[in-house]
């Protein structure tokens, strides 16, 4: 069945994303374009995020957009930044999906 909802937290999370890796981009916005680039995805993000709350509990699309966020923006950083995790910081995200997963079927 589609869930516009789920639509809003997922564009949401994946306008975070490309924020966070303009905010890195901008270099402390001493690039101010990209700096300002993810104040407006931002934004944008958390709008949608608003929009999914007309449709579903918070927790639960507070923790979708969040754990959608550190994956898109570890693997971002990842081929862009050439930026490595140890492998503790794999298990983290891991430790993160399962909790997606168990709040999702509570």
């Amino acid at each position: 069945m589609f869930n516009i909802y789920l639509v809003y937290v997922i564009l949401a999370a994946l306008l975070d994303i490309v924020a966070n890796l303009a905010l890195n981009k901008s270099n402390g916005f001493r690039n101010y374009k990209w700096g300002i680039l993810s104040i407006l995805l931002v934004w944008l993000a958390f709008y949608l995020l608003t929009l999914s709350l007309e449709g579903m509990k918070l927790a639960v699309a507070y923790t979708l957009w969040g754990s959608i966020g550190i994956l898109g923006t570890t693997l971002g950083g990842y081929y862009f930044f050439n930026q490595r995790l140890k492998p503790i910081g794999w298990v983290g995200i891991f430790v993160v999906i399962l909790a997606v997963i168990t709040l999702k079927s509570a």
